[in-house]
């Protein structure tokens, strides 16, 4: 346990980023599972409605610091290609 009270400072704040960065990496899974499901229903225009979402919330993720710009580029044209893929 730390004796300098910034560092303790630092850790309470670590543990409140920790939380809130896991529920929007949780959050983006989500979005791109709901993304496939609906790729998979055959539903295009749900399928495009539930993509154009996901990548709103990538890129929302990579300008609050959770992901990198090249990571979420690399989430988005993968997620984007298997939702083609699945409506094809």
């Amino acid at each position: 346990m730390a004796n300098i009270q910034s560092q303790k400072k630092r850790n309470r704040q670590t543990v409140v980023r920790n939380e809130r960065n896991k529920a929007v990496r949780s959050e983006l899974k989500t979005r791109a599972r709901n993304a496939l499901e609906a790729a998979e229903s055959g539903d295009a225009a749900a399928a495009e409605e539930a993509l154009r979402l996901a990548q709103k919330r990538i890129d929302k993720a990579v300008a609050k610091g959770v992901v990198k710009k090249n990571t979420a580029a690399r989430q988005k044209s993968r997620l984007t290609r298997q939702v083609r893929e699945r409506l094809a």
